[in-house]
């Protein structure tokens, strides 16, 4: 089993340097949540922002890093007009490509993606992947620099427009809902150790301990093109979803289930504190970063600083729905050439 691994893991990245591999194996749908109660439906996005956005974000350089690779952004327009048309928007990279060229690259994703996104006169779904392919170009333009040579950066972001969420990804960076007492995992990495898992030769639990679970075979900036992911359909949203995006600095060491523990009954800020603090007390080998949204009821005042008090229903490592849960489709978008 270890021969065929290791053959598997030479082939991928054979493919990964040299350029597309033809025919993709079929990719798993990201999961999706029960549907909101009739009662819990937000109004449209043309009767204003139903909900109240509580929303924090942090980035540690981890315990053996010296550079902070990771950036964070989060905008939510001014403008009413604008806000009405494309609402917020939360994005994270992960740069990669040493000192300096990671560290650009991400911060040129997010740099590139919010202006883009808002620029567009799009709306908000296709907008969001056009911002990631400008992206994707910026990057790849800049990196013949002698510093930059071979940079690149994953990036997910999360645009939350009225009653709908769209989200478009590249890379292993993730996006986690937690809706209820439950946690979903909204993203598939574009990682080697997925591509194993989808072969069927590694279970989810042996992908997250692998020695090649952090070789990622899809990122921004490293080609001229690249296929960005896509929901096929907006998520429709409202008070009481809780949206988590974070680089692999998090999820690497911290359980999805220790997540939701630690988003149960907690401001964001306390969440992503606690959630950091966790992270390098196992090691913080990597940068850490998190986005983190709630969505609390438009009229309510803003939630009082509380600390998880219970436990949390355990969830598969994998993220995975019980067996009665449906499925969100998604799509790979073509990639841009030039």
């Amino acid at each position: 089993m270890k021969d065929v691994l290791s053959t598997l893991s030479r082939w991928i990245r054979r493919g990964a340097d040299d350029g597309p591999r033809g025919q993709e194996a079929p990719r798993a749908a990201a999961p999706e949540p029960p549907p909101r109660a009739e009662g819990d439906a937000p109004g449209d996005a043309a009767e204003g922002i139903p909900y109240q956005i509580d929303a924090c974000l942090m980035t540690d350089v981890g315990c053996y890093r010296k550079v902070n690779e990771d950036a964070v952004r989060y905008i939510r327009p001014a403008d009413p007009a604008v806000l009405s048309a494309k609402g917020s928007l939360l994005i994270v990279a992960d740069g990669m490509g040493g000192h300096e060229a990671g560290e650009v690259a991400s911060r040129m994703a997010v740099d590139v993606i919010a202006r883009a996104y808002y620029a567009s006169d799009l709306p908000a779904p296709a907008a969001l992947e056009q911002a990631f392919h400008e992206a994707n170009r910026a990057i790849y333009e800049a990196a013949p620099r002698e510093a930059h040579e071979g940079m690149g950066t994953t990036a997910t972001a999360l645009a939350l427009c009225g009653n709908a969420a769209f989200c478009a990804h590249v890379g292993d960076s993730r996006l986690y809902l937690v809706r209820g007492d439950a946690i979903y995992r909204m993203s598939e990495d574009h990682s080697l150790v997925m591509e194993m898992v989808r072969k069927g030769l590694l279970t989810q639990e042996e992908a997250r301990f692998h020695d090649d679970k952090n070789i990622v075979l899809r990122a921004l900036g490293t080609r001229p093109g690249v296929d960005v992911t896509t929901w096929s359909e907006p998520l429709r949203i409202g008070p009481g979803d809780r949206f988590l995006l974070c680089s692999d600095g998090l999820y690497d060491l911290v359980a999805d289930d220790e997540m939701l523990l630690a988003l149960e009954d907690a401001t964001p800020h306390a969440a992503c504190e606690a959630l950091i603090v966790l992270a390098k007390e196992r090691g913080g080998h990597d940068n850490i970063s998190i986005g983190l949204i709630a969505l609390g009821d438009a009229d309510a005042a803003p939630p009082a600083a509380r600390r998880a008090t219970r436990d949390a229903r355990a969830l598969p490592d994998d993220g995975a729905l019980p067996d009665d849960g449906a499925l969100r489709p998604t799509r790979e978008s073509p990639a841009f050439e030039g």
